[in-house]
């Protein structure tokens, strides 16, 4: 009996390469998306810093020029809060878009692969029935030589 063969096994191989890359991209983005996330939380914790600082060293008496320097560094921080969270729901967005597409794929070559399960179940059965139809044949041959010699 010949080899299993599979007619789509070029397409599956594609696809599951398509796959990798997909899923190669997404790690990509699910990568910044942390790397953006902590960039805030280091930021948000720098606010929180300067603004207890400022509030302590106000409590302790200050001069007006430290105060307009403190309020301009904390509204600059507070920008690049911002701007980092806007960058973040970017990031976020782009994430789920390619998590679709890695589902959508995933999609695709799974259904490759289980129509590939199902033509080798079929391809099984047949050779399995082959096979007991052999071994009858050479049963029944035996037991017709054996009456012929016998």
């Amino acid at each position: 009996m010949k080899k299993f063969f599979f007619p789509l096994d070029t397409v599956l191989s594609y696809k599951e390469q398509v796959l990798d890359g997909l899923k190669a991209e997404h790690a990509k983005i699910l990568a910044k998306v942390r790397e953006c996330e902590r960039a805030i939380e280091e930021l948000e914790q720098l606010h929180y810093e300067c603004t207890d600082e400022f509030r302590k060293n106000k409590m302790n008496g200050i001069k007006i020029s430290e105060i307009h320097t403190y309020e301009n560094y904390l509204e600059s921080l507070g920008l690049k809060i911002r701007q980092k969270q806007e960058q973040l729901k970017r990031l976020m967005i782009k994430e789920e878009a390619k998590r679709n597409e890695v589902v959508e794929a995933k999609k695709e070559t799974s259904s490759i692969d289980k129509l590939k399960e199902k033509k080798r179940q079929e391809y099984d059965k047949v050779v399995q029935k082959e096979e007991e139809q052999f071994i009858e044949e050479f049963v029944a041959t035996q037991s017709a030589m054996a009456k012929l010699i016998g």
